[in-house]
This record gives structure tokens, sequence and C-alpha cells, in this order.
């Protein structure tokens, strides 16, 4: 499968494992990884994954774009060019935050034109977004057909084992090592969300680093009791 892309951020000192052996396989996210593993031989060119922010999406779609060496598109993408332009860059695709496409009829049409290529030449394009398709009120109703038709997998809410691991992924990535009852304090405590769990973990590193001190449940308390 090749190493995904690891990213760098150098002002917070810590890597972000993004490899396909740092992902967390649970219940939460198994289907969504099983559809991958399809590949590529999904039964449309689009597969969609949805859930909410910080569950772990950017991450799925660093391995897949490592496993078919997908190409990148953005929002500004689908403002400025049109979707033979588009489909002439590579010859699979993925759109991070595609909800912000959504209910944008410029965008919507050069998707819908993207989809269709796509089709014709057996090629694929990974969407991530918050909703699934069948719930997003769409402005061109051949798009909002092909995105319900195609299928959709959700990465849902993690229970407390996954978040666990989670906080435990998120503190190694910036090279913090907290005792297992540091994670005992948090879990009863903290909201049950990944994007609670990264907003701690920030946290935490950027007190300790400030005050000179290790994570600890006293730490943790401060950054509870804000």
């Amino acid at each position: 499968m090749g190493d995904a892309v690891q990213q760098y951020l150098l002002d917070l000192g810590h890597r972000n494992a993004q490899e396909r052996e740092d992902f967390m396989i649970a219940p939460s996210n198994q289907d969504a990884v099983a559809w991958l593993d399809l590949w590529p031989d999904w039964p449309a060119p689009v597969l969609t994954i949805y859930g909410p922010v910080a569950c772990g999406k950017s991450h799925l779609i660093a391995v897949w774009k490592d496993m078919a060496q997908a190409h990148k598109i953005t929002l500004e993408d689908l403002d400025q060019y049109d979707a033979d332009e588009l489909s002439s860059r590579a010859a699979h695709f993925y759109l991070d935050d595609a909800d912000q496409a959504i209910g944008k009829t410029e965008r919507e049409k050069t998707l819908f034109h993207l989809y269709n290529i796509l089709k014709e030449e057996k090629r694929s394009l990974l969407l991530t977004m918050e909703q699934a398709p069948v719930h997003r009120a769409f402005t061109i109703p051949d798009l909002a057909s092909r995105l319900r038709a195609a299928p959709a997998v959700a990465i849902r809410a993690p229970d407390e084992e996954i978040l666990g691991a989670v906080l435990v992924k998120l503190f190694n990535d910036r090279q913090l090592i907290v005792g297992p009852d540091v994670i005992a304090y948090i879990l009863p405590r903290m909201e049950r969300s990944f994007e609670a769990a990264r907003d701690i973990v920030t946290r935490a590193d950027r007190l300790a680093l400030t005050n000179q001190k290790k994570v600890s449940s006293a730490l943790i308390r401060e950054i509870l009791d804000e």
C-alpha cells in the first residue's frame, strides 16, 4: 500500500501519524475501512465517507490517497475550473469537506460533470462530508440522485474504548507520554467526540510547554476547569 502522507506541524512540535497502521479500527469506523479496502471495485465512481468533525475522515483520505495515487480537488478548484480541466490532472481524486459544495449551483454542476467523466472512464472520487448525501439539499437534482445512489458510509461517534485509544495516539503524536491514570481521568469528564479529544490534547501540550510541566491529572483538571 505504501506510506501515507505524514504532515509535520512544526509550530506545535508534533507529527500527525497518518499511515494505515496508525488508524485505529473500531466498530465506529470499521465499515468505512472496509469500503476503502474494496477499491477499486466500488459499485459507483464515488464513495462518500461522512461523520462528525475530527472523527478520522482526513486520516482515511490520506490512506486512500496513497492507495490510489489520488489528486486533491479543493472547493476553489470547483469555482475556477470545469470538469474537463479537473479530470485531466490525474486518474483518481478526493474532495474533503464536500458539504461546502452542496447547495452551491456552480460547484454542483462541476461535480456532476466530473462524476459522469469518472463513471465513463472507470475512475474514482472519494468525498468526505459531515452528513450523508441523502440528508443534504442539492440544487442539481441529477447530482443529488447520483450521490444518493452511490455508497455512503458513516464514521460514528466513538465509544469510550476507541476514545481512550485516540487520546493515547494524539498524545503520542506530540511525543507526550501520559499514564493510564491521566486517560482514565479525562474520559468521564470530556465530551464524547474526537474533536474534544483533539482540543484537550492540543491545550495540554501548550500548557505543559508554557509551564514546563508534565501532562498530569492536575494539569488536565486545570484545562477542563477553564
